[in-house]
């Protein structure tokens, strides 16, 4: 299954990489989405860079059939641009598979899609989702149908496992995918 992930500076290394890292690991392949197409983002420690696949505006969201939000600062860069925030609102709507770790459920806020959807981030998001209309809980994941949302990087295992049994029978072997370039490039 193709996954976008929007993408913008400042993500948080470890949920980029490991999920990205399962995700592949599983068959899926992951489509990294910029401001801009072909542009090196980096991750807020430093440890971790994503060169952009397509800008924003060159996207169709039926082409993916997941969306996945990692957290860092990059959410909440990328829900100042109407496009991004339609397409979050639009796999919601679509009941695609949308995985969202700390800070990524910030798009989802401004895309409207988390009023009464049970649903976790990080702390200091947690409140913006109980005044959006969401149910919130301080679980390390949370499955509600298609949204799959998790607080912080100490529950990146979980949040992978939930994210895969989601994503399901999507995934092709490994081998059987197709190279899938690494996007991920320490620094």
């Amino acid at each position: 299954m193709l996954i976008a992930c929007p993408l913008d500076d400042d993500f948080e290394d470890s949920q980029l990489a490991d999920p990205a890292a399962g995700f592949r690991m599983s068959g899926h392949r992951l489509t990294v989405i910029g401001l801009e197409g072909g542009r090196e983002v980096p991750g807020t420690r430093g440890q971790v860079r994503a060169r952009t696949d397509s800008g924003i505006g060159d996207v169709d969201p039926a082409d993916s059939g997941a969306l996945f939000l990692p957290g860092g600062s990059s959410p909440d860069h990328l829900r100042a641009d109407r496009r991004c925030v339609a397409i979050a609102g639009q796999m919601v709507d679509a009941e695609r598979p949308v995985l969202a770790i700390c800070h990524g459920p910030q798009l989802l806020l401004t895309a409207d899609a988390v009023r009464g959807r049970r649903t976790t981030a990080w702390k200091t998001v947690k409140g913006d989702l109980r005044h959006a209309g969401a149910v919130v809980v301080d679980e390390k994941v949370v499955v509600d149908g298609n949204l799959v949302p998790s607080r912080q990087p100490s529950d990146l295992p979980d949040f992978i496992r939930e994210s895969l049994v989601v994503l399901g029978a999507g995934a092709a072997p490994p081998s059987a995918a197709g190279p899938t370039p690494d996007r991920l490039v320490p620094s």
